[in-house]
């Protein structure tokens, strides 16, 4: 299927357009990003990097529960003051994701935008990364995975917004948002994507995972290939 617009089909109503971020917004993955910049600047060591490896490798092998899987990988974060994660997420912006921000979801953006619709980040990703994106893009909000601080550092644990957990989150903002799931968008690019595009009334595939790709033909939604 071709590229299309939110011009197409749009519907008047009040509405949310949600949009994930890594390989949806941007051809970056954030987390990989951010791990990379760390151990380059010695927040992570040779063993949380070679950790960090191996619970990716379970990850995309489908060996274990990926919300156990990606709570571990956020645990080399602990101990870390909150401002050093926040100050590296901003190099991390900078240098990798405002790079690989596809045109195309920009100018997706723009038109939401010129109807007077709410745009809100929908991620997996953390909270200083997905701020920097949604200030660079002038977008309305986030909702994402956040990590515990006490006292100014960081504890290790985290709360994700990943499967279930996002289409529970989308719920739950349109509701104290007075809008209808029906009447809302969902950009996204992963099969863990399903549960929030099964929630929203326009749901848009972005260059698919193979998966997510056989669920979108088969349930006749939206496919768009963003590639600049």
């Amino acid at each position: 299927m071709g590229t299309i617009s939110s011009e197409d089909n749009y519907n008047r109503k009040n509405v949310i357009a949600f949009f994930d971020l890594d390989r949806t917004i941007t051809r970056s993955i954030s987390g990989k990003e951010l791990v990379r910049r760390a151990f380059k600047e010695g927040l992570m060591t040779y063993a949380d990097l070679a950790r960090a490896i191996y619970l990716t490798l379970l990850y995309k092998l489908n060996f274990k529960d990926p919300y156990k899987l990606i709570n571990n990988m956020a645990s080399w974060v602990a101990g870390i003051p909150e401002q050093t994660l926040a100050d590296l997420s901003s190099k991390v912006f900078l240098n990798a994701i405002l790079p690989a921000i596809y045109g195309e979801a920009i100018s997706e953006i723009e038109i939401h935008k010129g109807k007077n619709t709410k745009v809100v980040i929908l991620s997996s990703s953390l909270t200083y990364i997905c701020r920097e994106v949604a200030k660079n893009l002038n977008m309305d909000d986030i909702i994402c995975s956040e990590l515990e601080v006490k006292n100014g550092y960081l504890t290790g644990v985290s709360r994700l917004c990943f499967g279930e957990e996002k289409a529970v989150r989308l719920e739950d903002y349109c509701n104290k948002n007075n809008v209808i799931t029906s009447d809302t968008w969902y950009y996204g690019d992963s099969i863990s994507d399903l549960p929030a595009l099964r929630c929203v009334g326009n749901p848009v595939c972005v260059n698919p995972d193979k998966k997510l790709k056989q669920e979108a033909y088969r349930r006749g939604w939206k496919i768009v290939q963003w590639n600049h």
